[in-house]
């Protein structure tokens, strides 16, 4: 495993060629090019305010809706992202796989720090909206760093074993997307915590994109700590299975090589 880190480490150029071309091929032949990672937050903004609002009649349980329903998008959409792009990493990258020796834990990881570059266009359309509402960060913005370090650590280990199981069970991509659908449903990203009753309410308390995206409205609206002990479950369990796939994919590049 300390050799594969290591062959890792040295073809860190291809890491960032990889995480640069990803950035061009995503809006390649678009109009508006990069303006999209503005644009794309705002218009889902837009259409959930719609179907909440003004076709439910719903979201007066929180004083700033709009505020609240932005930051939860543009967390959700960082980890929808990065789940759908590192599942498929691998495959994409198929040809040069199979005719270059590579690490090939390092396509799911290009994929999921891809999507990072993407959050951060997302949080500039948050900080829009904190200054129309008014809402200036305080101290607890401190905790920011850490949410956005664990989330991605979270993606990473995730981004690692769907890229590696998506090779042998090509229908997982299809299932990926239910899956994906029940976490955005299950997870208070367009609808206040706490409506949910008390026999389904451990869908929130031990969801980890629940905790995320709470922490997220914790430090940026709410101006308090986020839950910490939250925190640090994910981090630490993300870290052991990130720990655990690097190794796995030591052990057997050559059956990814055999499947592709």
């Amino acid at each position: 495993m300390k050799s594969y880190i290591h062959e890792m480490l040295r073809r860190k150029d291809l890491l960032y060629y990889l995480v640069k071309s990803g950035l061009k091929a995503e809006h390649r032949n678009s109009y508006l090019g990069y303006f999209w990672w503005l644009l794309d937050p705002l218009l889902n903004v837009m259409v959930y305010y719609f179907l909440v609002i003004i076709i439910l009649g719903r979201g007066d349980d929180h004083p700033n809706y709009p505020l609240f329903l932005v930051v939860g998008l543009v967390a959700w959409r960082w980890v929808s992202t990065s789940i759908n792009s590192s599942s498929k990493s691998i495959l994409r990258y198929s040809s040069i796989i199979n005719q270059v020796s590579l690490p090939k834990a390092l396509f799911p990881i290009s994929f999921t720090l891809t999507q990072l570059f993407n959050f951060a266009f997302g949080l500039v359309v948050i900080a829009i909206f904190l200054a129309v509402y008014g809402i200036m960060p305080d101290w607890h913005i401190v905790y920011l760093p850490m949410i956005i370090f664990i989330q991605l650590v979270f993606q990473l280990m995730l981004g690692l074993i769907l890229g590696y199981i998506t090779i042998f069970v090509r229908d997982l991509e299809n299932v990926l997307t239910y899956v994906t659908r029940v976490f955005f449903y299950a997870s208070p990203i367009i609808w206040v915590g706490g409506r949910l009753p008390d026999d389904w309410s451990f869908f929130v308390d031990y969801n980890p994109i629940a905790i995320l995206v709470t922490s997220y409205r914790d430090v940026l609206i709410d101006h308090q700590v986020p839950n910490l002990i939250g925190l640090a479950i994910i981090f630490a369990l993300s870290v052991i299975l990130g720990v655990v796939m690097i190794r796995h994919y030591s052990k057997n590049e050559h059956k990814i090589i055999k499947a592709l």
